[in-house]
């Protein structure tokens, strides 16, 4: 078997301040870090360019959100040709006045934008309040055909559907990236933090496993308020947990990131690893076609009929 081409994928674990410029600086700085340490591809942590809004409902925020292309995509698009590397760029995008989606917008190394993808799961939790923001995604599942290899991108509430990751990965994704805000209230820390920590890792890593694929994990770190340029917000805040790993299509860690710090991790996705593991465990061959039209439906209740 002729061998495909291993690539590099660099994932950046960054904290986000009041000053959205100041923040795309920032991560300017990490992607350049990436490329030093040989990434290909890199991606940056879900709505990185402001703090994380959505602990409350304003409509003051709808002003961070901008078009695609737009300010920031150009400003990677000109990064991506500049380091030769392929960029993930999370955004609040302003699709059209009255529809803002929490979306991707994947930039290739020459600076091309290969495409969009905007988040399918929309969470309504305790200071997660994205429904007042970001309509559901309607670009469905997919993954962009790079010149380092093929990627998937999905985000953050996206990570705990099997669904999503399968579609993906059926799509031809050798790695499913998830850029990603997840953290603790600071009130269930020390009663449920290394539980749902533990939850969120081991969620992925079973992706990884399911469907033969690589998964790489950017996440926010850092105690935020929502802050944006200045503007102070009271409460308790969210404590992002950080801990991106990368893990292979066993599951593995390859690399982890601690959870008090900002970090820049890199990993090699071996499209070979991934086809060998699936030819060992044919999890995608022995799938069931026939037997699967009731995912389609909410609840199967005692009147739901099988065959």
């Amino acid at each position: 078997m002729s061998r495909q081409r291993t690539f590099r994928v660099g994932i950046v674990q960054m904290s986000s301040g009041p000053d959205p410029d100041e923040n795309v600086e920032r991560a300017v700085a990490h992607l350049r870090r990436a490329r030093e340490l040989g990434a290909d591809v890199a991606a940056l942590p879900e709505l990185f360019r402001s703090q994380y809004f959505a602990q409350r409902e304003d409509h003051a925020m709808f002003e961070l959100a901008e078009p695609i292309p737009g300010p920031t995509v150009e400003r990677m698009a000109g990064l991506a040709r500049e380091l030769k590397m392929a960029i993930l760029v999370p955004l609040f995008e302003r699709r059209a006045p009255g529809v803002y989606h929490n979306t991707v917008a994947v930039v290739d190394r020459d600076g091309s934008l290969a495409g969009t993808y905007r988040k399918m799961h929309i969470p309504d939790d305790p200071l997660y309040f994205e429904k007042f923001y970001f309509a559901p995604g309607d670009l469905g599942f997919r993954s962009f055909p790079l010149q380092a290899g093929r990627v998937g991108a999905l985000i953050c509430w996206d990570q705990w559907y099997p669904e999503a990751a399968r579609l993906t990965a059926l799509s031809g994704a050798e790695v499913i990236i998830y850029p990603t805000a997840i953290g603790w209230h600071p009130g269930e820390k020390e009663e449920f933090g290394e539980a749902q920590f533990d939850a969120w890792r081991t969620i992925q890593r079973a992706h990884a496993i399911a469907n033969g694929v690589y998964v790489a994990v950017p996440n926010r770190v850092g105690l935020e308020h929502g802050d944006v340029r200045g503007d102070l917000v009271e409460g308790p805040g969210i404590e992002f947990w950080g801990g991106s790993f990368v893990a292979d299509p066993f599951g593995r860690i390859t690399a982890q990131a601690r959870r008090d710090r900002e970090e820049v991790l890199v990993a090699d996705i071996d499209p070979d690893v991934v086809e060998r593991t699936r030819q060992h465990w044919p999890f995608l061959r022995d799938r069931r076609l026939d037997a699967y039209s009731m995912l389609t439906q909410r609840y199967l209740d005692s009147s739901s009929r099988f065959g």
